[in-house]
């Protein structure tokens, strides 16, 4: 006999002493745990499928131990962008025994009762008018907006080594068209994108910005495929 049976999110084919990885379960090693949601269980030649469960039908398993899968390597790039981006995964897992398969006859565990939320009680209209009268102040205490450029705005994302992330950091802080990053020395610019991730070199940033404000795209082009992120 074996059953296809909803565990933790995902889908298993099991049979009864098999060992399943499933996603981590909440239940502590050692104890049992039922699962009612049984897609589909077959009998030999007899095989009985739900709608979309069968009723009555349950899957009892053992969690044996708790542990992490395999590390995943995740790693980003983007071309000419001077983005590269590296992360680890290790997927929280548990390790279950399947004991026996149920066609029938088994009862379904109760849905847990939510708990309802105490209600807030009621303040007086008079009582609670000062209070909106002290908070008012607080509201008109706002932080200062941040500065906007001035003209119309560039797409700075065609400088080599900057992107999406760069280019909004160096509009927030009123940098917005290739002239006034041309303008702008190196260091400076350095100090505006400090709390961007990674490692950011400008110091083609302004010249290249000047061919591209000119209007100078062919010289700029043959350039960049040169550059490497934005690297001389």
């Amino acid at each position: 006999m074996y059953a296809i049976v909803e565990i933790a999110g995902h889908q298993f084919k099991v049979e009864k002493d098999q060992k399943v990885f499933v996603n981590r379960l909440q239940t502590e090693e050692g104890k049992k745990v039922n699962f009612d949601n049984v897609l589909l269980i077959g009998d030999g030649d007899n095989t009985t499928i739900g709608a979309p469960a069968i009723d009555g039908a349950q899957v009892s398993a053992k969690v044996l131990k708790h542990l992490k899968g395999d590390k995943v390597i995740v790693f980003k790039k983007k071309r000419r962008k001077g983005y590269r981006v590296k992360n680890g995964h290790r997927q929280s897992l548990t390790e279950i025994v399947i004991e026996s398969i149920k066609a029938s006859g088994a009862k379904k565990a109760a849905p847990k009762k939510e708990t309802k939320k105490a209600e807030p009680k009621k303040v007086e209209a008079k009582a609670a008018a000062p209070k909106a009268e002290k908070a008012a102040p607080k509201k008109a205490a706002a932080k200062p907006a941040a500065k906007k450029a001035t003209g119309k705005a560039d797409d700075l994302k065609k400088i080599e080594g900057i992107g999406p992330k760069i280019a909004s950091t160096l509009v927030e802080a009123g940098i917005a068209t290739f002239a006034d990053l041309a303008k702008t020395k190196p260091a400076a610019i350095s100090e505006i994108i400090a709390g961007v991730r990674g490692n950011h070199v400008t110091d083609t940033w302004p010249k290249q910005a000047k061919l591209a404000a000119d209007g100078n795209w062919d010289e700029l082009k043959k350039w960049q495929d040169e550059l490497d992120g934005g690297k001389a």
